[in-house]
């Protein structure tokens, strides 16, 4: 009786899977078309890593077929942009974006392989126990709620929600992802409301005062940051309704539903430091770089793992300046903290703490416009509006206080 209850529950535990994978293989197909198989292909050929390749091996297979293959797709983007000045399809785009995605969970589960966290154990002489293995991570690496939106979370997370889920399915989940939609409503509607401004009061580079251009241009990079933070609400609600997202407090308390998140624009736009700022944006991807690159990096950790995000987000022009500027002004933020706040009184240290949040705003508003508008066009309105003066002057200020402390050893 209890065997057949036992293989009972593994049959609805292998239906949950084969479920997630295979509305993944759906969604995928439907939006993008013949090009889902940038996704099939490189999903295939980290499978047969795994059953002929040793665990103690298999990342540095993983990450270097990923890189490429993912490389080899932007750098074809970029051909037919500046090159051929073709349109490029929309479906190549959401092709290659969900690739990015994809090569995240690859490398998370081929990290995870090769530290011993996760152990297949692969049975060459039984075809129906290897594939029952390799059925959890087909799931994880075409999961329908990941696809296209993220966020990351580990496979030993996926395997113990797939479990939660059969076992302790989320009570009310409608009720909080009702909740969530209301915030992406919200936050659209904000959206909105500063596209309309911009428009209305459109920036005038002969006619307008330096003040007003540096304002239009932070709401200008709020609309676009705001376009990220309901994308991720949205990826939220869609793991929830799933089932995924949801854990016991140990306290007994409330459940906590917000585990599963990139970021909250409120807790985010409130950051006053550059490098709280870049931990709490898009911090799935943050805890993954970080994972990946600056905790193996033994020289010049941030500078390689911005590097690295530099090279994985695909090599535009903006990418270059965006994404080094913002390693650049990490840094600053890091020698302008440890130099001044020390020497601050309380009353002096609100005041600081007011102005590098507006010195924040700034530069990030530089970041999003270089990264997001990628060519030559975001770097002139910089210019032109001289909001590209704050991370100049925080790159001056790493500068010099890098020689004072050179100067005091």
């Amino acid at each position: 009786m209890h065997a057949f209850a036992r293989r009972k529950d593994n049959s609805k535990t292998a239906a949950l899977y084969v479920f997630v994978s295979v509305g993944g293989c759906v969604l995928a197909v439907v939006t993008m078309g013949i090009y889902s198989m940038l996704l099939f292909l490189p999903a295939f050929a980290f499978i047969l890593l795994v059953c002929s390749v040793d665990p103690s091996c298999i990342h540095a297979w993983a990450f270097a077929i990923q890189m490429l293959w993912q490389t080899f797709w932007h750098l074809i983007i970029q051909y037919r942009e500046y090159y051929l000045h073709e349109n490029v399809c929309i479906r190549l785009f959401l092709a290659v974006s969900s690739l990015m995605l994809l090569t995240q969970r690859i490398t998370s589960v081929s990290m995870d392989l090769m530290e011993n966290r996760v152990i297949l154990t692969l049975n060459a002489s039984c075809k129906r126990k290897t594939l029952v293995m390799l059925l959890p991570l087909i799931s994880y690496v075409l999961n329908f709620t990941t696809l296209l939106g993220g966020p990351l979370f580990s496979y030993s997370q996926f395997v113990s929600l797939i479990a939660d889920i059969r076992l302790n399915p989320s009570p009310n989940p409608l009720c909080v992802v009702l909740v969530k939609m209301v915030h992406v409503l919200l936050l659209v509607g904000l959206r909105y409301c500063l596209i309309y401004f911009l428009r209305y009061c459109i920036y005038d580079s002969y006619k307008s005062i330096t003040f007003y251009g540096i304002l239009w241009v932070w709401g200008l990079a709020m609309v676009l940051r705001i376009r990220y933070y309901s994308h991720w609400k949205i990826s939220e609600c869609l793991n929830n309704a799933a089932g995924f997202g949801f854990w016991e407090n140990l306290s007994g308390d409330c459940p906590d539903r917000n585990k599963l998140s990139d970021g909250d624009i409120w807790s985010t736009e409130s950051s006053s430091r550059m490098s709280e700022f870049a931990r709490q944006w898009n911090a799935t991807t943050a805890s993954w770089l970080r994972r990946l690159v600056y905790m193996r990096c033994k020289y010049f950790p941030l500078f390689m793992t911005f590097s690295f995000s530099l090279w994985w987000h695909g090599l535009h022009l903006g990418h270059f300046v965006g994404i080094l500027t913002w390693a650049a002004t990490v840094k600053a933020d890091y020698h302008i903290y440890r130099y001044l706040h020390p020497r601050l009184s309380s009353m002096c240290r609100k005041i600081y703490h007011f102005l590098s949040w507006i010195n924040t705003q700034m530069i990030v508003s530089c970041i999003v416009m270089a990264v997001e508008l990628r060519d030559m066009s975001g770097l002139r309105l910089l210019c032109t509006t001289y909001i590209g003066l704050f991370p100049l002057l925080n790159v001056i200020m790493l500068f010099l206080l890098s020689r004072l402390n050179t100067v005091h050893l």
